[in-house]
């Protein structure tokens, strides 16, 4: 089924009112913040970064820490590292904290040149290291600690010349890699591709992994599609059997829609939304966050889009209480 007429179906049976808002930051008043990474708590704190920018420029952002003062109320982490980054995510790796998002060279003024993942570890949140760069030109690459110990790899190849084999410029691939230190440009380029996740002209990525307690891993995604002069955004879901690469209940979870009005940075991103991450609650309550048309960030429960295939093991975002 073609992604528009999976999110007309989608859209056609979802609650009139769900239960959604837009989150609110202080302490850049004069900056957006939206596609921000999976909220994480350590200790009795929830945090998250968040990617910065002003409302009329482009490919000039930053990364920086936020911490939840109060429901749906983030407030900046003043003294905490800066990063020349775009669209963060986290992962927690064992005993380390692993960050990634996109740097994005220019060749002037707001003319792309290229970009790269950029990722950071450590075990304090406050004092992570730089230590590998993705594939040129690959966003979107996640990571995720598998049941046996080793490290699940998320790729998002991206070339016109895939049309021809796959109908769609930008896929998701998967690979199984033993350590952080095999986590480079060519080990990531070699993942494996999954295939039937878009319709010719379609493409999409992974926005985060979860580990479940079945040794299956959970994914947060977006799948898209241009249409009417838009580049529409959906927010998905799916189970990976990470040893067989099968895919199960590939299923759209939010679109644009379900979020409040908010404007966006650029006419074409109207009916955009990019999944952060989601956090657990129970099966019938999980928020799911979201960046909305590249100004602000969104939440909005959703009930629980892994049922029976098991839960998320906890430790991945919840450090200690």
């Amino acid at each position: 089924m073609k992604a528009d007429q999976r999110k007309r179906e989608f859209e056609a049976n979802v609650s009139n009112h769900p239960q959604a808002d837009i989150l609110t930051f202080s302490g850049v008043e004069e900056f957006d913040v939206y596609n921000c990474s999976q909220p994480f708590k350590i200790e009795k704190n929830w945090y998250l970064f968040g990617r910065v920018e002003r409302r009329d420029e482009w490919m000039r952002s930053w990364v920086r820490l936020f911490i939840r003062v109060e429901k749906n109320h983030w407030t900046l982490v003043e003294d905490a590292m800066i990063y020349q980054l775009e669209d963060p995510y986290i992962a927690k790796i064992a005993d380390d904290f692993v960050l990634g998002g996109t740097h994005v060279q220019v060749k002037q003024e707001d003319v792309l040149d290229a970009y790269y993942g950029y990722f950071y570890y450590g075990k304090q949140l406050d004092n992570l290291k730089y230590f590998t760069t993705g594939p040129k030109n690959m966003k979107d690459i996640r990571i995720v600690p598998l049941a046996d110990g080793r490290i699940g790899v998320f790729s998002r190849p991206r070339d016109k010349e895939l049309i021809a084999t796959y109908g769609s410029e930008a896929l998701i691939g998967f690979t199984i890699i033993d350590s952080l230190n095999e986590l480079t440009a060519d080990k990531i380029n070699q993942a494996k591709i999954l295939p039937n996740l878009f319709a010719d002209l379609e493409w999409g990525g992974v926005n985060q992994a979860f580990l479940l307690d079945s040794g299956k891993i959970g994914v947060i995604g977006h799948l898209s599609f241009n249409q009417d002069d838009q580049s529409v955004y959906t927010i998905v879901s799916f189970v990976l059997n990470p040893l067989t690469l099968e895919i199960a209940d590939y299923q759209i979870i939010a679109t644009r829609s379900c979020y409040p009005t908010a404007p966006a940075k650029r006419a074409f991103l109207q009916d955009c939304c990019f999944p952060s991450g989601m956090i657990y609650h129970t099966d019938d309550f999980c928020e799911l966050y979201s960046g909305l048309g590249d100004t602000c960030e969104g939440v909005m429960v959703i009930s629980y889009p892994f049922k029976g295939h098991g839960k998320i093991v906890e430790k991945q975002y919840i450090v200690s209480d």
